[in-house]
C-alpha cells in the first residue's frame, strides 16, 4: 500500500477515534449535558466505556490481519489506536480526579488565567485525602487504576526511537502487558456496576474472543514450528 494511502487511512482513523471526543464537547457546549440527571456520572461511563472500546479494536487489529495478507495494513494503525485508548482512558481518570472528586475545577482554572496557581495546588490538598482514601478503600478504583498504568508506559514507550532503544524483544515483552490492561479494564467494569447488572458482558465477550485468538495462533504457531531439539527419525536402508 502507497504512503498516501497509508496518510489517509491514519486520518480516518484520526477521525473515527476523536468523533466520540467531538460529540461530548457538541453535548456539553450545546447545553444537553447539563439536562442529563447526572452529568458527572454521565461522562465518566462516557469516556470509560470508550476506552475499552478503543482497547479492545486494538487488540482486534493482530488478529485480522493475520485473516488475509492483503489487510495487513492494519498494523499500521494499532499504535495510533492504541494511543486513542490511553486517551480516553486518561479523559477517564480525569474525570474522576477532577470532577467526581469534588475538586474545585471552575474555580482553579479562573485562577489560573488572574495569575494565582497557587489556588490549583491548595484545592488539590483538599482533595487528595480523599482520593488516597478512595484508592486503598475501593477495589474498582485500584484495578482501573492499575489498568491506566499499564497504558501510560505503553505509550511513553510507543515511539519508535524508545522502542530501538528498548530493543525489539523488551519492547515486545512489555507491550504485551496490554492484555492486562484489558483484563483489567473489564474487570473494573465489573466491580463498578451493581450486583445484578451485566451490561460488561459485551465486553468480556469481545475479549474472551480477542485472548482466545490470541492463544490458537500461539499453539498452531508452536505445532506448525518444527523442534530443533527433537532428532529427526532416520530410516533403515
Amino acid at each position: 500500500m502507497s504512503k498516501r494511502a497509508i496518510l489517509i487511512l491514519k486520518i480516518l482513523t484520526h477521525l473515527l477515534c476523536l468523533a466520540p471526543f467531538a460529540w461530548l464537547l457538541h453535548f456539553y457546549t450545546s447545553g444537553a449535558l447539563a439536562l442529563n440527571a447526572d452529568p458527572v456520572n454521565y461522562i465518566t461511563h462516557f469516556t470509560g466505556d470508550w476506552a475499552v472500546y478503543t482497547l479492545l479494536a486494538c487488540l482486534a487489529v493482530t488478529p485480522l490481519r493475520r485473516l488475509s495478507p492483503k489487510i495487513a495494513w492494519l498494523i499500521r494503525l494499532r499504535r495510533l489506536i492504541g494511543l486513542y485508548a490511553f486517551f480516553y482512558a486518561s479523559l477517564h481518570l480525569a474525570t474522576y480526579i477532577f470532577l467526581f472528586s469534588g475538586y474545585d475545577l471552575p474555580t482553579a482554572l479562573t485562577s489560573l488565567r488572574a495569575g494565582h496557581p497557587g489556588v490549583v495546588i491548595d484545592d488539590w490538598k483538599q482533595v487528595w485525602p480523599t482520593i488516597l482514601h478512595d484508592l486503598l478503600k475501593r477495589r474498582f478504583i485500584q484495578v482501573g487504576f492499575f489498568a491506566w498504568l499499564i497504558l501510560l508506559a505503553l505509550a511513553l514507550t510507543s515511539p519508535a526511537f524508545i522502542m530501538r532503544a528498548m530493543g525489539g524483544k523488551n519492547w515486545q515483552r512489555l507491550h504485551r502487558l496490554v492484555y492486562v490492561a484489558a483484563i483489567a479494564a473489564v474487570i473494573h467494569f465489573w466491580w463498578l456496576v451493581k450486583t445484578g447488572v451485566r451490561t460488561p458482558w459485551k465486553d468480556t465477550a469481545v475479549l474472551a474472543v480477542l485472548l482466545l485468538a490470541r492463544v490458537a495462533y500461539t499453539a498452531l504457531k508452536r505445532l506448525r514450528t518444527p523442534n530443533p531439539a527433537r532428532p529427526l527419525a532416520t530410516t533403515k536402508n
